[in-house]
């Protein structure tokens, strides 16, 4: 899964990069936030904004991120402890809140819960085991490798099981934020569809794929 960190004070946006990266997610590092807010449409799948940051601060970016990705995580780090600052993260749609100092593991253990991050080998369906970090797709003691788009793809759909994940969605997450026409993502979803039981991707006409290997 790709992150966004925005925070200025470069001692700790080092700390939680290294930390994220070690645990095999992708991090873009930002110490402004106009530098931060030109990138937010590529492709990530979580951000994690400080408040007060130079040019513009993560409230504003928050603003700005909740116009086009409604519903991806967004977490918010500060040192402030005003409640204003507080209750106008949660009014402009944060998911959590962490003030600083804290803790790395905190601040990664909500990671994981609220972007539902796959960090280690998963198993779905009649016996799939996939490997996000390696990309590799196992069954029946075959194991193939994936490709970058593939990986990404399956990523996703595994992040959001049994929800309708939309042709929008998967040309921000899995083509990092360029575009993608719909022949592209349906040529990826058959390619998927190769590896995997047909089945396991259903179509939604017109909105984009609902993944769902338990469906009998």
């Amino acid at each position: 899964m790709k992150i966004l960190l925005l925070e200025d004070n470069l001692r700790l946006n080092s700390t939680i990069t290294k930390r994220l990266r070690e645990k095999g997610f992708e991090v873009d590092s930002f110490s402004d936030g106009e530098e931060a807010n030109s990138a937010i449409d590529n492709g990530y799948g979580c951000y994690v904004l400080d408040i007060n940051v130079p040019s513009l601060n993560g409230i504003e970016l928050l603003k700005n991120i909740r116009e086009y990705y409604p519903k991806t995580p967004v977490i918010i780090i500060s040192s402030s402890i005003e409640l204003e600052a507080i209750k106008d993260s949660y009014f402009f749609g944060c998911n959590d809140y962490i003030k600083k100092p804290f803790y790395i593991d905190e601040l990664e253990i909500k990671i994981e819960k609220l972007c539902n991050a796959i960090t280690d080998t998963i198993s779905f369906g009649d016996n799939y085991i996939f490997d996000a970090k390696s990309s590799i797709l196992e069954h029946d003691n075959k194991r193939e490798r994936l490709s970058k788009k593939e990986r990404l793809l399956l990523e996703l759909f595994l992040s959001d099981l049994g929800k309708v994940v939309s042709y929008d969605k998967i040309q921000s997450i899995v083509w990092e934020g360029n575009f993608a026409s719909l022949d592209s993502i349906r040529s990826l979803i058959r390619r998927v569809r190769k590896k995997i039981p047909e089945s396991y991707i259903e179509t939604v006409v017109d909105i984009g794929y609902l993944f769902n290997p338990d469906k009998k």
